[in-house]
């Protein structure tokens, strides 16, 4: 599902001035049986209007967290629900800021695997010209590992049939061998280089080294 599907619902601003005026009450700013400012007042000291002044004090009064009568403002009624109020608010507000990393996360994965995809066409593209224009440039594997074929000659291990590959060169120490036909033997620390095509590779691995 792309994030295009996914929607985050966010905290609407008179809720938030709901919250900002309960954590006053919370913090001892607003004591019990205080009037507080009327929703006009309100409505300037957060910048927001009337009417989201009106539903902030309706969130709290629905809560028993205040009071409001017409022309006697609005007075503070419980600490113990602003407290509860807060404790709710921040449990969501916490579960929002969880999906919008989530979802910034997962952008950024996608820009990463667009980048990715990118240079590995753009590598792809320019190893298949390469190809083109010279199919005869060797692979080579160094002899490392435990291979069962060590000391043994080329034409001894049948190498052509096992691996569809051509052996062009041996390089030993600091002698390279070219073109070293059926008789040559393969060595701990050579550098075998053949030629094949694309899977050719893989497959004189797994010959030479079998486990």
């Amino acid at each position: 599902m792309e994030n295009k599907d996914l929607k985050i619902v966010k905290q609407p601003k008179y809720q938030k001035i709901a919250a900002d005026i309960a954590s006053k009450i919370v913090e001892g700013k607003y004591t019990i049986g205080e009037k507080i400012y009327a929703r006009s007042s309100l409505a300037s000291q957060y910048g927001v209007s009337a009417e989201t002044a009106r539903r902030a004090i309706a969130v709290l009064q629905d809560l028993e967290i205040v009071e409001a009568t017409k022309g006697s403002g609005v007075v503070i009624k419980s600490y113990e629900k602003a407290a509860n109020f807060i404790k709710q608010f921040l449990d969501v507000e916490s579960i929002h800021q969880i999906q919008l990393e989530m979802f910034e996360s997962i952008d950024r994965q996608k820009e990463e695997l667009e980048k990715l995809k990118e240079i590995t066409e753009r590598l792809v593209s320019r190893t298949e010209r390469f190809r083109s224009i010279n199919p005869f440039v060797p692979f080579h594997i160094e002899i490392k590992g435990d291979s069962p074929y060590l000391s043994k000659t080329i034409g001894e291990i049948n190498f052509w049939h096992h691996t569809m590959a051509t052996i062009v060169g041996i390089r030993r120490g600091e002698e390279l061998i070219i073109s070293p036909g059926p008789y040559a033997t393969i060595e701990m620390d050579d550098v075998i280089y053949f030629i094949g095509n694309d899977e050719s590779l893989e497959r004189v691995q797994k010959f030479l080294f079998p486990n």
